[in-house]
């Protein structure tokens, strides 16, 4: 039985979402890109990375913007796009550096609805068509990306400890579209 669409109660990120923000990142991160174990490197990476204080960082920087995914509970999802980031296959535009949303909400419409929210964001500002990048080997997200009209431009490396991981880069292709579309 396919999962009841939600309707997302999007909002900004606030100070007091941070340990949270942190915790659904640890959760994401872990459950998409870990599929044979933890080892010392990834936990390092993972617990040092996705901190309630790396939040805050970000909460207080200009450039980034983060907006959440508020369910009756807490936050299930969040989108981050940042700034005057050139894309690895050049241009300077906005990245959306993360769109997570956690796995037991996947299918009900959040991450279109954050995604929609971050392409709003990015038109509203005038910040051009977005970028990101994504695990080469994740084709749930490239497929999902695909479907929004994004279309895959390139390849780039993503290191942890001096290892590069293969990543497909995505360039937003359609122009906006109307909420109506």
């Amino acid at each position: 039985m396919p999962k009841p669409r939600a309707t997302p109660q999007l909002r900004p990120a606030a100070q007091t979402d941070c340990a949270a923000l942190a915790a659904l990142s640890i959760e994401v991160w872990t459950c998409t890109y870990l599929r044979e174990g933890v080892n010392e490197t990834f936990a390092s990476f993972v617990l040092d990375t996705f901190t309630p204080a790396h939040f805050r960082d970000l909460l207080n920087d200009p450039e980034e913007t983060l907006i959440v995914s508020q369910n009756r509970v807490g936050i299930d999802g969040y989108i981050r796009i940042t700034e005057n980031r050139t894309s690895p296959v050049g241009g300077l535009m906005a990245e959306i550096s993360t769109l997570y949303v956690q796995p037991r909400h996947h299918g009900r419409g959040l991450g279109e609805a954050l995604l929609r929210a971050g392409l709003d964001h990015c038109e509203a500002n005038g910040l051009g068509l977005p970028w990101l990048t994504t695990n080469s080997e994740n084709t749930p997200a490239i497929g999902f990306y695909h479907r929004q009209g994004f279309a895959s431009v390139g390849e780039t490396m993503f290191e942890i400890d001096g290892v590069g991981y293969p990543n497909t880069v995505l360039h937003y292709a359609r122009d906006y579209p109307s909420r109506a579309d």
